[in-house]
This record gives structure tokens, sequence and C-alpha cells, in this order.
């Protein structure tokens, strides 16, 4: 069952935090590389600095928004690459008890992803139980909740059909009208809907993801495949794109892809040692605040609840 397979996620102790808040880091195009010493230099300042934002901003758990092992994937549930890739280079200690919540990019598609969900039972972090699966997120101190819908969107653009794209499609639309009572609702996937970047807007998904964000009021959409570092803004619904974890690219070719004014941040500087975004759920405001891995703040946005 793909549906909230941990239960409410816990909040952890030890970690700087206000309370009654919700709070995770985002990072997607992660996945180091397939030789020696498998992970670049932007993804270990980028694990360091995440680390450090745990610490200091607090954090319960990391979004993990695909791409997670460049170039193909892995072979099987023991390949090294989670090893070299990804436990050997997030050991910060703001990080060592975090859950990652995992989705597939297209990168991890090219290999084997069904080794990527028989990983959680090797590893205590990692947790992705199904090509898509649903989180519920308590806002301790309230009574409110917040929902985090982890999609496939390289099943659902047609990377193959282990699923079908109706069945991830009604559960999703069975998910969001469960959600109408959730203060916050926020979807992830590895492509984007919108983005300026060399990949541009996602067809498949403007076409079949977008009104049902609008139609179901979903607080944001958060997603990688563009190398930088994106926040957008149409309909009422805010679109992250954090997938500076391992490259960073400059690219705005798309930028007359998307609707007119709906871009509101943009951070791809080639010489930058990578970046992320931080989410805080509280009961007044879900605050994204986009960070460089030097620590530096470049950009914060509050996004208001749901009118429920």
């Amino acid at each position: 069952d793909p549906t909230s397979p941990f239960g409410p996620i816990k909040r952890r102790r030890g970690h700087a935090r206000e309370d009654g808040a919700v709070q995770f880091l985002a990072v997607g195009d992660w996945g180091g590389v397939p030789d020696p010493p498998f992970a670049t230099p932007r993804e270990v300042a980028t694990a360091a600095a995440m680390g450090r934002a745990a610490t200091d901003l607090g954090a319960d758990f990391v979004l993990a928004l695909g791409d997670n092992f460049y170039y193909e994937g892995v072979r099987d549930e023991w390949d090294p690459r989670f090893q070299e890739t990804f436990e050997r280079v997030f050991t910060a200690p703001g990080l060592q008890e975090l859950p990652w919540f995992v989705l597939a990019g297209n990168h991890d598609h090219a290999g084997n992803v069904t080794a990527q969900l028989a990983y959680g039972h090797h590893s205590p972090r990692w947790h992705f139980p199904h090509y898509y699966y649903s989180l519920r997120l308590s806002l301790p101190g309230t009574n409110a909740s917040a929902r985090l819908l982890m999609l496939d969107t390289v099943l659902l653009c047609g990377g193959g059909d282990d699923f079908g794209v109706g069945a991830q499609l009604a559960w999703l639309r069975g998910r969001l009208a469960a959600a109408r009572h959730d203060r916050y609702v926020l979807v992830a996937g590895h492509y984007p809907v919108w983005s300026v970047a060399e990949h541009g807007p996602t067809a498949c998904l403007v076409r079949l993801l977008r009104p049902l964000l609008r139609r179901y009021r979903v607080t944001a959409y958060l997603c990688g495949h563009d190398h930088n570092l994106q926040f957008l803004e149409e309909g009422g619904v805010g679109y992250v794109v954090s997938g500076a974890g391992n490259f960073v690219e400059e690219s705005q070719h798309h930028s007359g892809a998307v609707p007119p004014g709906s871009l509101r941040f943009f951070f791809g500087a080639p010489a930058s040692p990578g970046g992320f975004a931080h989410l805080r759920l509280d009961a007044h405001a879900a605050t994204v605040t986009y960070l460089e891995a030097t620590g530096r703040v470049l950009y914060r946005v509050a996004l208001p609840p749901r009118d429920l």
C-alpha cells in the first residue's frame, strides 16, 4: 500500500527548532558520479551545508528529489554506490539521525529502481517504500496536519508502464481529495511542471498534474531535474525547483515557456558550490528558504495555509 507506510513523522530531539513546526531539507539531482571518488565536490559541499542547516535551522527529515545515482542508477540493493554516494557523503552530525524520503528520477530509472526500494531494508536512513507514496506530517503543539505526496514523474510521463499512468493519477486524485482538511499539501516529483532552465516545463505534467495542483489548492510542488534553484508561482501554487545538489547550470533557455510573471527567483551561478531548500511548516505559513552550500540565504518566501 503506497499510503503512509510510517504513520505520522515523529519529530527528532536534539535539533534547534521552535515548537509547532515541521521542518525538512529538499535536495535534488545529488547523485555523485559513477567513477571514483563517486561524489562531486558540489555534492560534498552541499551535504556539509545540509548538516549545518539541520543543526542551525532544524530539520526532521530530508526529501530526496531524484537522480540519486548518476548516470545509470544502481544495479542491485547491494550496489556499492549506496555507500559511496549516499552513506559516506551525508555524514554531518545534523544529518545522521534524519530519515530520507526518496523518489526516483530519470537517471535512477536508467538502472534498477526496485533495488532503491529494497535498500530501505539495509539502511535505517533510507525510506522509499513504493514508486509513489504519501506522508502525513503532524504540526506539533497544534491540531493541524500537512500532507506530502511523493510521485514518480518518470513513470507518469511514459518512462515505462510498470504501474500504469492511470493508476498513479487515480491514486493522486484520491490522496488530494482526502487531504482537504490538511493545512498544507505538498506534492513532490523529479520532473518540473514549470522551469525556465535547460529542460524547461514538462509538457506531460503541465497537462496532467497542473490542473490537479490548482483544483485541490496544493501549497507547493517540489522537484529537481534542472540543475539550479528556482521559485515560480502560478494559480496560487508555489513551484520549488531544487536540483543543485551535484551540478549547477545557469541556462534560462525556457524563460519564455513559463507563464508571464511567474518566475520569482532563479539561481544557477556556475561557480557556486551547490544548494538546496529548507522548508518550515507551522500554523501560520509554509516558509521556503533557498540556501547555497556556503550557508548563504539566497531567497525566502512564505506560502499561506490553505483556506479550509
